[in-house]
């Protein structure tokens, strides 16, 4: 072999190959020397050198110089074969060093074959392997797809670089986030969790170091434009962004979005909470087969119960409320009876105004009942004869111990008709009210007249006495 030969040979794998010239030039000289040994002995005193200009090989034996054309057939096999296995090794120690770069990136390839359930990726100068539950759930590959590919490991096992890709990997979403959205290369956006279920959805909290910049309006772009390649990539994997917040509820509420949440209660030392949504509204928090729920309990670190607001009931969490209501449903309900108590104790004018008041306020709420018109009649005439006395005691003061033995009497009577139960009083009165509001002047010719036939007779009395 001429050097110029040698030399058009080393140039092309290190094109090819991207090994160093000169570890091609080393791999040479170390394959001619185990050549020359193989033939001459193992103990033998031999130097190769070639040049690197001119590519001229130099084989200095116990003898001299030595010739290519001297070793024979099966030292120039013996040559290739340690040369070949030299290329190997540095060509697996290039690519190692290469790929080793690009452990946590992108890489795009293309489908070479399936191999069983993993799928082998063609990534020009080596292949990549993608395995079974690495792979997103759902997605078909065919031989010859353009398919791109996170890089999870790169190990060397035996003489070869195996290549670990990914495409359910969540750093993933992040490294498509990083290349889509130049706030989030440039680090004014920063993603503080994210949270994923290849195939089905993806849930990503995000947050500004620059207040005039919108984190979610900076992911979704204009009209959707920057998501939307990322969602392309995905084949239409559902991407939720939303705000981060160091307030678990506030986090939690974002994260649940687009249900209503109407209450959230911590247990700070088990890391859970209850959350309470309308009926309507918890098959939405829920998602379909629990991933929305999922994923926002990874997002946020907390273990989340949703519960209807029915359930919350059942499960007491809304007694004490519910107990206080009742109880001042209660009060209401007794301050009527307090008020008729007292009444008969006022004066009779008075006392008549306050049970006639009561029994309205009382009466509000309830539905009438049925009142027998004499109870009416005697509670007005009792009402007009107590004011009669009041004005005849005060009149006739000839009579002083007369006039007094009267009122006591007509007090008595008073007292004994107002002294009855607090229902029955508080019944007639709407009636009594009404009956008075639809025939006014009846009533007033009726206690009218009563009126006169009193005065007559305590006038009778009282010249009597006199």
């Amino acid at each position: 072999m001429q050097g110029s030969e040698l030399l058009r040979l080393v140039d092309a794998i290190h094109r090819e190959r991207n090994v160093d010239k000169e570890v091609l030039f080393q791999a040479l000289e170390h394959a001619l020397l185990t050549a020359v040994r193989k033939k001459l002995g193992e103990q033998a005193r031999v130097a190769v050198n070639i040049d690197r200009e001119s590519g001229d090989p130099r084989i200095v034996g116990p003898d001299g110089d030595m010739q290519l054309s001297d070793l024979g057939r099966i030292a120039a096999q013996t040559a290739k074969q340690v040369f070949g296995q030299i290329l190997r090794e540095a060509e697996r120690e290039v690519i190692f060093s290469e790929f080793d770069r690009f452990q946590r990136a992108l890489v795009t390839g293309t489908v070479y074959r399936l191999d069983g359930t993993a799928v082998i990726v063609n990534l020009g100068r080596t292949e990549g392997y993608l395995p079974k539950h690495e792979q997103v759930r759902g997605e078909t590959y065919r031989v010859g797809d353009r398919i791109l590919c996170y890089v999870v490991d790169v190990k060397k096992i035996g003489s070869r670089v195996k290549i670990i890709l990914s495409r359910s990997h969540p750093d993933m979403l992040r490294r498509l986030f990083e290349r889509e959205i130049p706030e989030i290369a440039d680090g004014v956006v920063d993603i503080v969790a994210l949270v994923r279920e290849a195939g089905y959805k993806t849930k990503v909290a995000c947050t500004s170091l620059d207040p005039k910049v919108d984190p979610i309006g900076a992911c979704v772009g204009v009209r959707g434009t920057r998501i939307r390649n990322i969602i392309d990539e995905l084949n239409g994997e559902k991407i939720d962004i939303i705000r981060w917040s160091d307030s678990p509820e506030e986090l939690m509420i974002n994260a649940l979005k687009p249900a209503q949440i109407n209450s959230i209660t911590l247990f700070e030392d088990i890391k859970k909470a209850l959350v309470v949504v309308d009926e309507d509204q918890l098959s939405l928090a829920i998602g379909k087969k629990g991933a929305n729920v999922r994923l926002a309990s990874k997002l946020g670190g907390w273990d989340i119960d949703i519960l209807s607001e029915q359930e919350a009931r059942d499960r007491g969490l809304f007694d004490d409320g519910s107990a206080d209501s009742e109880s001042d449903a209660a009060e209401g309900d007794g301050a009527a009876p307090e008020a008729v108590a007292d009444a008969p104790g006022a004066s009779a004018p008075e006392a008549g105004v306050a049970v006639a008041e009561t029994a309205t306020e009382a009466t509000a709420a309830e539905e009438p009942e049925p009142a027998d018109a004499s109870v009416s009649s005697d509670e007005t005439t009792s009402t007009d004869v107590s004011a009669a006395d009041d004005s005849a005691g005060s009149g006739d003061a000839a009579e002083p111990e007369a006039a007094s033995a009267q009122d006591d009497e007509t007090s008595e009577e008073t007292v004994s008709e107002e002294t009855v139960e607090p229902e029955a009083v508080a019944a007639p009165s709407v009636d009594a009210a009404a009956g008075e509001a639809d025939t006014p002047a009846d009533a007033d010719d009726e206690s009218a007249d009563v009126t006169d036939e009193t005065a007559a007779e305590r006038s009778q009395e009282g010249g009597g006495a006199a």
